[in-house]
């Protein structure tokens, strides 16, 4: 198998383009994020998530955006190769200027998260992990814009930025309805944080831990999580 194809169960994604590749943060939230009948994959990249979202909702339709033009070409030819084509429109565009006329009832992102740190010298990798061509204000500007009242914005983001996050999307007017904290193993601090908002406040917030590696083999929960697309 080409190390440029990442099989699936259900679809093939290739990934010979020079941003981000197919890994676990991505995998994770296309399996955890919740959905709807109109699904939004921001930042889409290789298209991994849109794909696994159509997976995982039969009757959704999806838009997955990028604005490198790179990561659109390589989504557009992954998801028109996958037997979900038909359900997923790939645009070139960046958030902020993305206009539909009806709102989603599921936004997903696997966001830019560095802020004032040193670069890449590649450019489309660049776009993917900075937030220059789109900060967290802007994130979630475009998310309230778009998001439908009862909908659902889901994200997963580093450790280190999770607090930065979640103050942006409070001043922007969301709230926090789902914090899962992931461990790769026990005795390791949380690396990576799934985070769901909505518009409306939660009476409850589902705040859980969970560790991806148990005996070097995947946890139960990570297992759950994704045995329906890894092979």
């Amino acid at each position: 198998m080409s190390s440029d194809i990442f099989k699936f169960r259900q679809f093939d994604v290739c990934q010979d383009f020079d941003g981000m590749k197919v890994g676990s943060d991505g995998v994770m939230l296309g399996a955890w994020a919740k959905g709807g009948n109109r699904i939004l994959d921001v930042g889409t990249g290789t298209g991994l998530i849109a794909l696994m979202m159509a997976q995982r909702f039969p009757k959704a339709e999806l838009i997955a955006i990028d604005i490198s033009e790179d990561a659109f070409l390589q989504a557009d030819r992954n998801i028109a190769n996958s037997i979900f084509a038909n359900r997923i429109e790939v645009k070139h565009t960046s958030f902020q200027n993305l206009s539909v006329t009806d709102r989603f009832d599921a936004i997903v992102t696997n966001p830019p998260f560095f802020i004032d740190s040193l670069k890449n010298p590649n450019q489309t990798r660049n776009i993917a992990r900075h937030t220059d061509t789109l900060s967290y204000s802007d994130l979630f500007h475009s998310a309230m814009r778009l998001l439908a009242d009862e909908g659902c914005f889901s994200a997963i983001i580093p450790s280190d930025y999770k607090d930065r996050f979640i103050q942006e999307a409070c001043l922007c007017g969301f709230f926090i309805s789902r914090i899962y904290g992931i461990k790769t193993v026990e005795r390791k601090l949380v690396k990576r944080y799934l985070l769901e908002f909505k518009l409306k406040r939660s009476d409850v917030i589902d705040a859980k831990t969970f560790t991806m590696m148990t005996h070097n083999e995947r946890s139960e929960w990570y297992e759950n999580l994704v045995s329906d697309f890894y092979l």
